[in-house]
């Protein structure tokens, strides 16, 4: 079987230790047309400056990459509290212009559109690619499965599009779909802070592709 793929912008994670003496999860029909694939991860664009898909605005390509970043204080390092991570990105919908995340937060949204009949799976997935751990450039590191998050929207329900979850290993399925729905939600991410580890700045690259047949 022969399958396309997109891939969005990747999303930074960046985790800096101080050396030093802070709607609901949607999925929505969209009306079966013409084959495509949308991805967005944080900040995304439209063909219309403030355009809504509902509204007959359609999505671009946008290569920015998104970060989540948190800093440890010197006497907090490996108390194993988990700390909340700062995202950034524009927090609204392109599905209606309806503000679905809060700040901090990171949208994630996708859909896989294709004209009705033609049988076959109909199913697409989303995949999470990355290197196994946040490195400094001393080369000092910290394993990716430090690294959760959890899954909301404003107006939530119990459904959620992309699942909470964790970093469990490079490949990794976070959400699956079927065609011609509209599917979005809201991320927001923490580090376990579960080892000791020496100070720097910890950074890694997080790439999300959507594929299907």
């Amino acid at each position: 079987m022969n399958r396309t793929s997109k891939t969005a912008g990747g999303l930074l994670l960046l985790a800096t230790l101080l050396a030093c003496q802070g709607a609901a999860a949607y999925q929505a029909n969209i009306a079966a047309d013409s084959r495509a694939l949308y991805l967005r991860v944080g900040t995304g664009a439209m063909n219309v400056t403030g355009g809504s898909y509902n509204n007959g605005a359609r999505p671009i390509n946008f290569t920015g990459i998104q970060s989540v970043v948190v800093n440890v204080p010197a006497g907090q390092i490996g108390n194993g509290t988990d700390l909340q991570m700062t995202g950034n990105g524009d927090l609204v919908s392109h599905l209606d212009n309806f503000l679905f995340c809060n700040p901090g937060q990171i949208y994630i949204g996708a859909f896989f559109r294709r004209p009705t009949g033609g049988g076959g799976n109909n199913n697409a997935t989303v995949t999470a690619n990355y290197p196994a751990n946040l490195s400094t450039p001393a080369g000092d590191t910290i394993p990716m499965s430090q690294i959760r998050w959890v899954s909301s929207g404003n107006g939530d329900g119990a459904f959620q599009p992309f699942a909470s979850g964790s970093f469990t290993g490079s490949g990794q399925q976070v959400a699956a779909f079927g065609r011609n729905q509209w599917n979005e939600s809201c991320l927001t991410f923490f580090y376990g802070n579960d080892q000791v580890v020496a100070a720097g700045s910890y950074t890694n690259t997080v790439t999300y592709t959507l594929s299907a047949p």
